[in-house]
């Protein structure tokens, strides 16, 4: 209800009245989308025109996004860092230091200066063009603890 707006427009053609209805409708969910979009070709026909769908990124999504690709990233420095202390018989501790070092984003917009209009773009070229894409690089200390002697554990 909240994502929907609905503009009617009615008005008398000779002895019949007609009605025009545009219904915008912000999905979060391509797959909905389609779904929706589907139902109306099917049950309205040839009396609804669906107009290419504008694609675009609420900052809260990207904010999610950049926290998310973060995140990851420092998943990734501890999995190595865990791998080369396995190589030398060590075990990795607590993390003393993270810091995010550079955060790149790219793609999420329909470039202005492409030769072709949004309007002639297939589906695919728009969603390509309107795809968001980050990478985080992160700088992380970690806490090293040497393996304990078995003997030590066993007495």
């Amino acid at each position: 209800e909240e994502n929907m707006t609905v503009t009617e427009d009615f008005s008398r053609v000779e002895n019949t009245y007609q009605m025009e209805a545009e219904v915008c409708i912000i999905f979060s969910d391509f797959g909905k989308m389609q779904n929706v979009c589907n139902l109306l070709t099917e049950k309205l026909g040839t009396s609804v025109t669906i107009s290419p769908p504008h694609f675009y990124h609420t900052p809260e999504t990207v904010d999610t996004l950049r926290r998310q690709v973060c995140v990851a990233a420092v998943g990734n420095t501890r999995r190595k860092a865990q791998e080369v202390c396995r190589l030398f018989g060590q075990s990795l501790g607590k993390p003393l230091l993270i810091r995010e070092e550079e955060t790149k984003e790219w793609g999420g917009h329909i470039d202005s200066h492409l030769s072709t209009s949004p309007d002639s773009q297939t589906l695919q070229e728009r969603i390509q063009n309107a795809t968001a894409y980050a990478s985080c690089r992160v700088f992380a200390v970690f806490e090293i603890k040497g393996k304990e002697n078995r003997r030590s554990k066993l007495l």
